[in-house]
């Protein structure tokens, strides 16, 4: 069956399938390839709640970008639950017509108390990071010393609340957490849930990316198939971000993100609008497209949508591409917005 014409194309030919929606800035963690505890402190400011977007606002534009093809959505943060009454907004989504996929990302950490709710509302899929099983080095990468434990019982609670396929997903940084993956793999393997292991990638520049942190994908695929073979399998659909490898038992899957080694740039349909109403085309990007503006000055849907199209339409982001074709990178590049505010 062949995939539908996009009803809107970048400079690329690359259409708007996915928008990935932060409602917050905040989070409970300081991991330190996001939010470093040394930058962001006690007395960092983070937007004040008039900056970032109603649910009404976000639930206007998710509808537009549906009507112009998008039919994934995905809500971030920050750590998205810590937004007040986020199952209702989860509902609202869930209700446009035209998305038929509806999923979030959390560190789990709050979700004992939040999986049974989101799964009511109508939320699809779940997707939990999670950089370690052992509980040292979970500490201290989340950067406050929470415990991995509370993790694990979001991820039975999410289960229990009828998650059947959790997805799970890994940066991994030599000598950080990297003697861990295979133990990560292991545990997850036979469950039907499925870890993505992902190249700690240069966000932003507040995270202190260093190439040498880097283990590329395919030594994290040999590393866990000497333990337990895999095998290559074909991505479930055009954009796939995660390179899939299958267990030569039947026994599930991993990913692999290679964003630095092997970047997928060619088939990105991603969209991202942040906590305060920025359209973002790139995750390496810069800046932004002010929505928040249009949206509270009485612009009408159509005129927000022909933006919005326009944006798209003048697209030609190819940031990995770029920066692999000169690795070592030669510098910081500039300024980029930070993981954080468009939630990865």
């Amino acid at each position: 069956m062949n995939e539908p014409l996009p009803l809107v194309a970048d400079t690329l030919g690359r259409p708007l399938r996915d928008l990935r929606i932060s409602v917050t800035d905040r989070c409970n963690f300081r991991c330190s390839y996001c939010m470093p505890a040394e930058v962001f402190g006690d007395r960092y400011a983070f937007l004040p709640r008039a900056e970032i977007l109603t649910f009404e606002e976000i639930e206007r534009v998710a509808r537009i970008a549906a009507d112009l093809g998008a039919h994934k959505l995905r809500i971030t943060g920050g750590e998205p639950l810590l937004r007040t009454d986020l199952p209702s907004l989860i509902a609202r989504l869930a209700a446009i017509d035209g998305i038929d996929d509806l999923a979030l990302t959390t560190n789990a950490y709050l979700l004992p108390r939040f999986a049974a709710p989101l799964r009511d509302a109508g939320l699809s899929r779940l997707t939990v990071s999670l950089d370690s099983l052992d509980a040292d080095v979970f500490r201290s990468m989340n950067g406050v010393g929470l415990e991995l434990e509370r993790v694990l019982e979001g991820v039975a609670a999410a289960e229990k609340a009828g998650f059947s396929r959790l997805k799970f997903n890994c940066v991994v940084q030599r000598d950080i957490n990297d003697t861990g993956i295979v133990e990560l793999a292991s545990y997850f393997r036979g469950t039907g849930h499925i870890v993505r292991f992902i190249e700690f990638m240069d966000v932003g520049t507040l995270n202190g990316w260093d190439l040498a942190q880097v283990v590329p994908a395919r030594e994290i695929v040999a590393r866990i198939s000497a333990e337990m073979p895999l095998e290559t399998a074909d991505p479930n659909y055009r954009g796939e971000v995660a390179r899939r490898y299958v267990y030569r038992d039947g026994s599930g899957e991993i990913g692999v993100i290679a964003s630095v080694t092997a970047p997928f740039c060619g088939d990105c349909s991603r969209a991202r609008l942040s906590a305060d109403g920025q359209l973002v085309t790139c995750l390496f990007a810069d800046s932004g497209s002010d929505l928040k503006s249009l949206l509270r000055d009485g612009t009408p849907d159509a005129e927000l949508a022909r933006t919005i199209a326009q944006v798209w339409q003048q697209r030609s982001d190819r940031y990995s591409e770029e920066r692999s074709a000169e690795l070592p990178p030669r510098g910081s590049g500039g300024e980029r917005i930070e993981m954080f505010r468009i939630g990865g």
